[in-house]
């Protein structure tokens, strides 16, 4: 079978499955792992490489008023390689290629190739991708081998938490952007809650939507955790100084606390795979260092005031 992946976390799940051989094609956004960063680039994006967060916030909105997405096929590439199956999403289509396009150039390519659709908002839904492309894939067995292994490490880190007393879980803001402020929403609200912490501005199951800083300033949170989507620690570090000339930031519980802590949103959060898992493992650690373990091999939360 012959794999194109339309999305990064449908990469990292095509792999977990053991049929990184099978990959013909990726997005320009796909690094992980590493080695698919060389294979056939079967998108484009209108993103410019140095645009600021405002800026693409700006570009983002005014894609949605018409309905375009912000990344589009390479029909060239897409030919040459020769799909039997494509893998895609309808859960944004501004952040990843349409549904629509996918599906019309599915229509037009040799031999019609499959296309199968992600479109979780839960943990629990992302796990039900990993069964969805393991059927489609012709392995279903390992998929629920891997989804096995997946749910026991969240187990653990849920047996823990229920550890720790109702009132030493700490108010967590979470924002997966800063200028302008967007909460986490889809599955970090829940994973927030399974690290031993209450989401002050999340909906488990909802999307991210625009925040005020008004907003974040009333829910006094004892901790900020911040996984832009799409950027990595050091990118997000960038946009601090945004932030930090806002009336009232030195006044905010986290802030005089020394707990805003940044994330990798490109590599976790952000994310809709495998590494889901480790999103929850580094932020429960990043609550609860005495109590969660980092696991060997992540990245441990940059701690913004003691960096």
């Amino acid at each position: 079978m012959r794999i194109v992946s339309l999305l990064p976390s449908a990469t990292e799940i095509v792999c977990l499955l053991g049929l990184a051989d099978s990959l013909v094609g990726v997005t320009h956004e796909c690094d992980y792992p590493p080695f698919v960063k060389e294979l056939p680039k079967v998108t484009k994006t209108l993103i410019p490489h140095d645009a600021t967060s405002l800026e693409i916030d700006q570009l983002v909105r005014e894609r949605l008023k018409t309905d375009l997405a912000l990344y589009s096929l390479d029909m060239e590439v897409l030919e040459r390689v020769k799909p039997d199956l494509m893998v895609t999403q309808a859960l944004c289509d501004v952040c990843a290629v349409a549904e629509a396009e996918v599906k019309r150039a599915a229509c037009t390519l040799p031999g019609n190739p499959r296309v199968v659709n992600l479109e979780p908002m839960s943990l629990e839904e992302v796990f039900d991708t990993l069964l969805l492309v393991g059927d489609a894939t012709g392995c279903r067995d390992k998929a629920e081998l891997e989804l096995g292994k997946l749910r026991e490490r969240v187990d653990c880190v849920v047996r823990r938490t229920e550890s720790i007393p109702r009132e030493n879980r700490p108010r967590v803001a979470f924002l997966e952007w800063l200028d302008p402020f967007f909460n986490g929403g889809h599955w970090n609200p829940s994973l927030v809650e399974m690290a031993g912490g209450w989401d002050v501005l999340g909906r488990a199951g909802l999307p991210s939507v625009t925040t005020t800083w008004e907003q974040v300033q009333v829910c006094e949170p004892d901790v900020l955790f911040i996984s832009c989507c799409g950027y990595t620690a050091a990118r997000t570090l960038e946009d601090i100084p945004i932030v930090e000339k806002l009336r009232g930031w030195q006044s905010l519980p986290a802030v005089k606390q020394g707990r805003v802590y940044i994330t990798d949103g490109n590599a976790y959060f952000s994310r809709s795979g495998p590494r889901l898992v480790d999103s929850l493992e580094i932020l429960a650690h990043t609550l609860h260092p005495g109590i969660h373990p980092l696991p060997a091999g992540l990245p441990a939360a940059v701690d913004v005031y003691s960096r």
